[in-house]
């Protein structure tokens, strides 16, 4: 049991996890356990949840390439994978950093207290039986860890034989993971009524699911277009929000595309899914901190809830006519809370999972509200979660480059396989030759037409020729202050063949660079600009 610390003085805190670590025990612990939080919504929380590393959480159909999609980001296989066409993968199989390869079964990972699985034992040997860490030594697992999940399959048969809750297990794995990413399979779209249910499961972590529409390059670009619109619109009817889920499609694989016309789309599609994921060590404190703030609030919901059941109860005669009258009513009582507190309706649980839950309460031992508890999660909420939010940002300042590195995440980082290489601006980096001598005798009848006076137009001039490419005047702002290398507010033969250069690279629609590369300064400006 938490020592229960409702001291309104400032908390000090050493570092962003040891904060968040106390608050809980000292703050929203003693109104979690005194309103059965863990019974109706979630176990209590142990010290490895707030220390352990970013998790992602790989959920799908079965052979949706899951197991696939982790060994291509470590570039190796781990312990326990096995791949196939059937339904291989049966277990949760969290992959994690060793310093040797080997399994840990899930009834000896749950005893760990260095692993964030203590309470996954509540759902029993059925599931434990099929719950497993492999670890090895990898560079990418330093940085994140990887939970694979067994392939969702259709029918109810499957569902039955399970032995265990397939949608909590996943919801509580959803509550503690950084990153949730659903996986689809271009190639034969369904979603089976089991991952429908599962879907509206991790309704509440929105913000955590990226999905990933893999295998695309095996269907021609007009059928991935028709795969991807049936894709968004299954997914609006089950998700049900008005924001579209960002949706990543490529070829998660390291084999050659079997219809490589979508290639420039898979490289950028996999580029920007890779800085996603890359991203996780850098904003893992602020995700524990956002899970613990929704946490908190939930709290609070379920203390009002169950302080209002036993106000309303009897002391002696009729509590069970009245304990099926207030749950029968439980959405007064919600209409009611939400009225006098002055509470979000998103913050309420589900009604008929809360009604389900509440069938199995004896009512007469649930506790009167406590205003003290309530006030130490509100100082929380107002003071301490502030102060640990400043501390978030000092430490991603002093810890900059905190990202995920290795396995493919390297292949994309340099080198003219690096995405973008020897595109827009980047054309003709490893040339000798510069890249705009192509086309400046173009460029240069154009220039003499314009009358340069000591062989440089005017900025009204340039401006007049550099309207006609339509572009907007911030961008063709962008590209004078590029083109215009020795600052001198006019341009030479070579600054206005670099100025059309620039406009060419935005009309075919790549980035301009922040600064310009020293490819693009011109020869004789070279020297110059290497002195300054």
């Amino acid at each position: 049991m938490f020592r229960k610390n409702l001291k309104k003085d400032p908390e000090l805190f050493q570092n962003v996890s040891e904060g968040l670590r106390r608050l809980y025990r000292t703050k929203l612990f003693p109104l979690e356990d005194t309103y059965r939080f863990h019974d109706f919504h979630s176990p209590a929380l142990e010290d490895a949840d707030f220390d352990n590393k970013p998790m992602v959480l790989l959920v799908g159909q079965y052979s949706t390439g899951k197991t696939t999609f982790i060994r291509h980001l470590m570039e190796q296989d781990f312990p326990g994978m096995r791949i196939g066409p059937e339904p291989t993968t049966d277990s949760f199989i969290a992959v994690m950093h060793g310093e040797q390869d080997g399994v840990i079964p899930g009834n000896a990972l749950v005893v760990d207290p260095k692993k964030p699985f203590r309470k996954l034992n509540a759902f029993g040997n059925a599931f434990l039986n099929r719950f497993m860490c492999a670890q090895m030594p990898n560079p990418v697992l330093e940085s994140i860890s990887i939970i694979d999940t067994p392939g969702i399959l259709s029918g109810e048969k499957q569902r039955i034989s399970r032995g265990y809750d397939f949608a909590a297990v996943l919801e509580w794995f959803a509550e503690r993971v950084d990153r949730i990413i659903l996986l689809f399979d271009a190639h034969k779209l369904d979603i089976s009524d089991e991952f429908s249910e599962v879907i509206r499961a991790l309704k509440n972590h929105e913000d955590k699911m990226r999905v990933v529409l893999n295998k695309a390059d095996q269907i021609s670009t007009q059928q991935l277009m028709r795969v991807y619109g049936a894709l968004m619109w299954s997914l609006g009817k089950i998700i049900n929000t008005p924001e579209v889920v960002r949706v990543y499609i490529g070829s998660f694989w390291a084999q050659p595309l079997l219809v490589p016309d979508n290639r420039k789309l898979f490289e950028a599609e996999e580029q920007d899914l890779f800085l996603d994921i890359q991203s996780l060590p850098r904003n893992a404190a602020l995700r524990k901190l956002n899970d613990l703030i929704k946490r908190a609030r939930l709290a609070k919901v379920q203390a009002y809830i169950i302080s209002s059941l036993k106000k309303d109860m009897p002391s002696v005669f009729g509590k069970e006519s009245k304990k099926k009258e207030l749950i029968a009513n439980l959405g007064e009582t919600y209409h009611r809370i939400e009225k006098e507190h002055q509470i979000s309706p998103g913050d309420f649980p589900n009604l008929a999972k809360m009604q389900e839950l509440l069938n199995g309460q004896d009512f007469s031992k649930f506790a009167a509200l406590k205003p003290k508890l309530l006030e130490a999660v509100e100082d929380m909420l107002a003071n301490d979660i502030a102060r640990l939010m400043a501390m978030v940002r000092q430490e991603e300042a002093a810890m900059p480059s905190q990202t995920v590195k290795g396995g493919a995440f390297e292949g994309t980082m340099s080198g003219p396989f690096g995405h973008g290489y020897g595109e827009g601006a980047s054309e003709g980096i490893d040339e000798l030759e510069w890249v705009v001598g192509r086309d400046k005798p173009t460029y240069d009848e154009i220039f003499y037409t314009l009358s340069p006076i000591n062989g440089k137009v005017s900025g009204a001039a340039a401006k007049k020729e550099m309207l006609k490419s339509k572009l907007p005047n911030t961008v063709l702002g962008k590209i004078w202050k590029l083109a215009d290398v020795d600052k001198d507010g006019l341009l030479d033969d070579e600054e206005f063949a670099l100025a059309n250069h620039l406009i060419k690279v935005k009309l075919e629609g790549h980035e301009l660079p922040a600064a310009l590369p020293d490819h693009l300064v011109p020869p004789s400006k070279r020297s110059a600009v290497l002195e300054a």
